[in-house]
Formats: structure tokens, C-alpha cells, sequence
């Protein structure tokens, strides 16, 4: 049980980061565009991998997280494995208190400048804030995952 959590922990990081990693990438591609039609599909597609590739990623990260914990033995106050967990919990953090709010603002922008063909500002506005948290938010991420793959002795 122990290897089939701690292979689900790490299947959904992979889901989770991969897809944070890529979609901010092809988003800032597209609004580079300048392209109402292109960039109003990106954002939907931000929508849509967030909810096929983040939320499932992260669902398992944890579950299968917390399951290793149990089936391998491990103390969740082992240093480690709390720094891992506070660093997860601030990307969360920020991708529900900030990214979210900022993408659903943005989808409903989208939606309307993809047939009127007039971006506004805000959304302009909203990119720039959107790409700067996360990538903001991928630093505890990186430090979430060394410390998980590398279990330092912290203190």
C-alpha cells in the first residue's frame, strides 16, 4: 500500500505542476497575440486544465501524501514532512485565494471580447497579476518538492 500511495502522491504532482508549469506558458503565448479569438480559447483552456489536471493532481498528491505518512510510518511532525506540507499549503493557498477569483473574472471577459473582439484593460491588467502569482506560487511548490524528495535534516 505504501508504494501504490506514495506512486499516487507522486503522479499527482506531476499532473498538478506539469499543467501550472505549461498552461502559463501557452497563456502568455497567446496573449502575446494580441488575438481576441486565441486569447479568449486560452483562457477557457486555463479553466479547463485547472479543473482536469490541477484540482484531480493535487487531490491525489494529497491523499496519496497522507497515505504514504500512514502505511510507511512515518510522523507527520518529522520536520520534512512539515516544511512539505506548509509550502504545499501556500501554493494552494494562492491559487485559491488569488489565481482562481483573478481566472474567473477572466473567463467571463473572455467570453464576451471573443465575440466583440475588444479586450479590455482589466483583462490585461488581470494577465499580468495572474502570471506574476504564479509563478509567485511555484516557488513553494519547487521547495515542497526538494524537501520531499531530498527529506533533509531541518532541525
Amino acid at each position: 500500500m505504501y508504494e501504490f500511495c506514495k506512486t499516487m502522491h507522486i503522479l499527482g504532482l506531476v499532473l498538478m505542476a506539469g499543467n501550472v508549469t505549461v498552461t502559463a506558458l501557452w497563456k502568455v503565448f497567446a496573449d502575446r497575440t494580441c488575438k481576441p479569438q486565441i486569447m479568449s480559447f486560452a483562457q477557457w483552456l486555463v479553466t479547463v486544465t485547472d479543473f482536469s489536471f490541477t484540482l484531480p493532481g493535487g487531490f491525489m498528491m494529497v491523499v496519496g501524501g497522507y497515505g504514504a505518512v500512514y502505511f510507511g510510518g512515518w510522523p507527520l511532525d518529522t520536520p520534512w514532512l512539515l516544511v512539505g506540507q506548509i509550502m504545499m499549503a501556500m501554493a494552494g493557498a494562492v491559487w485559491l485565494g488569488i489565481l482562481v477569483p483573478i481566472q474567473i473574472k477572466q473567463a467571463a471577459w473572455a467570453r464576451d471580447f471573443a465575440i466583440t473582439g475588444e479586450v479590455p484593460a482589466d483583462y490585461r491588467k488581470g494577465s499580468a497579476t495572474w502570471l506574476v502569482w504564479g509563478l509567485l506560487s511555484t516557488v513553494p511548490l519547487c521547495v515542497g518538492l526538494w524537501v520531499m524528495v531530498d527529506k533533509p535534516a531541518l532541525w
